[in-house]
């Protein structure tokens, strides 16, 4: 699987691409900032910003995209501009049919280093070791996109396998005319069809009979 993750951020937001699946060898495929000079006004930075996004989509083509959860801060401007660049990546996403996953800070250092409280450095260790890099990704932003993305490989490749086969329970469940695809073979019987043809069979063989006319009683 191939994971897009990103550090959102207005000045500076971390990208990082990686492929790998859960309980195997990690690998990194490429890492970035993309940069906003703070003098433009809003709306050009956040156009520079998705210029730059939609050439990492079309350049790498991920098959999830991953992005930090955007949670209170005292400074309300950079907490803004990080829920912009967030708006931007989902609707890029959106547009080319990708699941996006919100992953919280803690959850990443959690997956990462094993302790929710790791500081960023710790962080930055381990996303070196685990992706087998010579020397540390710099800067921060870039270490943390890393993080962000080995996360989701962990984490969240495990619950888009749980919502595959939720889905798949669905389309079984609900036939035809659901509008969901049917991602299983014709010939397969659907679960609820097999308790039916379980229940009716119990129900003829816990039935009583009738007695017949003239039959004496045991």
């Amino acid at each position: 699987m191939r994971v897009l993750a990103v550090d959102p951020g207005l000045t500076r937001c971390g990208v990082g691409v990686v492929d790998g699946v859960p309980g195997r060898k990690l690998s990194l495929v490429e890492v970035g900032v993309i940069r906003t000079p703070s003098g433009d006004p809003t709306p050009k930075r956040l156009v520079a910003v998705e210029d730059e996004m939609r050439q990492w989509f079309a350049r790498h083509r991920p098959e999830a995209v991953a992005i930090e959860r955007v949670f209170a801060d005292t400074n309300v401007s950079t907490v803004m501009g990080t829920a912009q660049v967030t708006g931007i990546v989902m609707i890029i996403a959106e547009r080319l049919g990708l699941p996006v996953t919100l992953h919280t800070p803690t959850e990443v250092k959690a997956a990462v280093s094993g302790n929710g409280r790791a500081d960023k450095a710790q962080v930055t260790t381990m996303v070196t070791r685990l992706l087998g890099l010579d020397t540390p990704p710099k800067p921060a932003d870039a270490a943390d996109a890393l993080a962000l993305a080995i996360c989701h490989v962990w984490r969240g490749g495990t619950q888009s396998r749980l919502e595959e086969a939720r889905v798949e329970v669905l389309a079984r469940t609900a036939g035809r005319g659901s509008g969901i695809p049917r991602r299983v073979p014709p010939a397969a019987v659907p679960p609820v069809q097999r308790l039916r043809a379980a229940s009716n069979q119990l129900a003829r063989t816990t039935r009583p009979t009738r007695p017949t006319p003239g039959a004496q009683p045991r």
